[in-house]
């Protein structure tokens, strides 16, 4: 919790004939690499004989070139990178899931969190059901596959199912001649899809990932619509449409990538705007304005434009190393940041730097990077947020799931500057984060800023609730085997 974790990443390609829909779903990945680093997986179908791979790891360590040779050729393929916010990590939670049943084949790759997960699996589990991993996904393929079996065609089931699924939900299912992608009616998390030169549809979390293999985009799928691919194009469903609007709006913050647009608007210009409102909060003397890498850049360059403090670089970053960097030994945290960021001392000595990065969280990492500053002779330190304070958990997808683990939760701006190490601390105001992306400020969750929830909170929100069932059954008598 020393900073803000991502969820995961999703991407569905279908061909109008057999190719290499592997290779197409490994670049994809690529660009959605930031989205979670703990596990990768691809799945291709080719005339309904499903091969699929994942394992734990980054995409390039996944999916090597003997791999994707085996995965073969087809014509439609799911892909999904994973940071687990529900279960644990491990290949057995790794996606996109394969389930086999009566009436065919699916595979499944979700983004988000249901907030009605933990019920649900319990009712599933008392009718019978069987579960393998400790992930929700794997309770939505469950419901999907009850809801198939007694309808006339998947997308039925998927329709049907998401009268039972509460909460944040971005997911593809293909079968063995469909590729659907699928929405929550708040929209949470984005989905977007766009057409190659060669007809294929491409579906993704994020447009940057169209880029990558070369498909122009089309649309955002819209909040609650499904939407069905097939050899005769795509059809929309929008019975679930209508509801109250509630994008993540850390997706701007911070979760996606600045070259991408979420529901027409860009993630690069959204953080500088989130700079130029911090620059309009407070009005600082200072010399440099620099950004903490890669998320803090953009908005610490709008505030640059809009307060007419210098903007520069003040830290190097080793790009070898990605998010999830594990120091050999886990030595230390302070050597973690050395390792990963170094600060540019003729950029930064003697000088009063204002320091703009996308949150405070726990404040651990924020104190470290402060003293790298110091360390290499900052005058003055001035640490911005281009986010409000978090003083809430998300139930949504993204890994904030204790209020005891926030510091802003416990303490003042003026006490987390002495915490930290800075001269000041500040955040981005409330009622200018629906703003930074255009528009009216409208149709966005901020609930871990403000605590209004668009849908009931979970009745438990710890991320090894699955967990916790498994040792309540294994501790009660009653489902205990006398021979065991």
């Amino acid at each position: 919790m020393s900073h803000i974790h991502e969820e995961c990443g999703v991407f569905g390609v279908f061909a109008p004939c057999k190719q290499d829909v592997a290779s197409t779903a490994y670049y994809a990945l690529f660009a959605l690499q930031h989205r979670g680093q703990e596990s990768a997986g691809i799945v291709v179908n080719d005339d309904g004989v499903f091969t699929a791979h994942k394992d734990e790891g980054l995409v390039n360590d996944v999916f090597t070139a003997d791999v994707l040779r085996r995965l073969g050729e087809g014509n439609i393929a799911v892909g999904h990178v994973r940071y687990s916010t529900t279960g644990g990590g491990g290949r057995e939670n790794a996606q996109p899931i394969v389930v086999n049943h009566l009436k065919g084949n699916m595979a499944l790759a979700h983004n988000g969190n249901l907030v009605n997960a933990y019920e649900l699996r319990g009712e599933l589990e008392e009718a019978g059901s069987i579960f393998h991993t400790t992930s929700d996904t794997e309770v939505i393929s469950y419901v999907i596959t009850r809801e198939r079996i007694r309808t006339r065609s998947i997308e039925a089931a998927v329709i049907a199912a998401m009268d039972k699924l509460k909460g944040a939900y971005s997911f593809l299912v293909m079968s063995p001649s469909k590729l659907i992608a699928v929405r929550d009616p708040h929209g949470f998390r984005p989905l977007c899809f766009g057409r190659r030169e060669d007809g294929a549809y491409v579906v993704a979390s994020e447009s940057c990932a169209l880029d990558a293999v070369g498909a122009a985009y089309i649309r955002d799928v819209e909040p609650g619509e499904v939407v069905v691919f097939t050899k005769d194009g795509p059809v929309s469903d929008r019975s679930h449409c209508g509801r109250q609007r509630a994008l993540c709006v850390f997706e701007y913050l911070y979760i996606a990538r600045p070259d991408s647009v979420i529901e027409g608007r860009s993630v690069h210009e959204a953080r500088k705007r989130a700079g130029a409102f911090l620059a309009k909060q407070y009005k600082i003397d200072a010399d440099i304005v620099v950004g903490v890498p890669d998320s803090g850049l953009d908005a610490a360059f709008g505030y640059a434009q809009e307060s007419g403090v210098p903007y520069g670089i003040g830290f190097i970053k080793n790009k070898y190393i990605g998010r999830t960097f594990i120091a050999p030994e886990q030595k230390t945290r302070e050597d973690r940041v050395r390792i990963k960021l170094n600060a540019l001392t003729s950029a930064i000595k003697g000088k009063r730097v204002i320091l703009v990065d996308d949150s405070i969280v726990r404040g651990t990492t924020c104190g470290r990077i402060v003293k790298l500053l110091r360390d290499a002779g900052a005058k003055e330190v001035h640490m911005l947020s281009s986010a409000p304070a978090f003083l809430n958990p998300c139930y949504y997808g993204t890994d904030i799931d204790s209020r005891e683990n926030l510091i802003a939760c416990r303490h003042s701006p003026e006490e987390i500057a002495r915490i930290i190490g800075a001269d000041s601390v500040g955040y981005l105001d409330l009622k200018n984060v629906g703003l930074i992306a255009g528009g009216d400020g409208t149709g966005f969750c901020t609930a871990c800023f403000d605590g209004n929830y668009p849908t009931e909170e979970p009745s438990v929100a710890q991320k090894d609730r699955f967990e916790l069932i498994a040792r309540h059954i294994s501790d009660n008598p009653k489902y205990r085997n006398r021979e065991d």
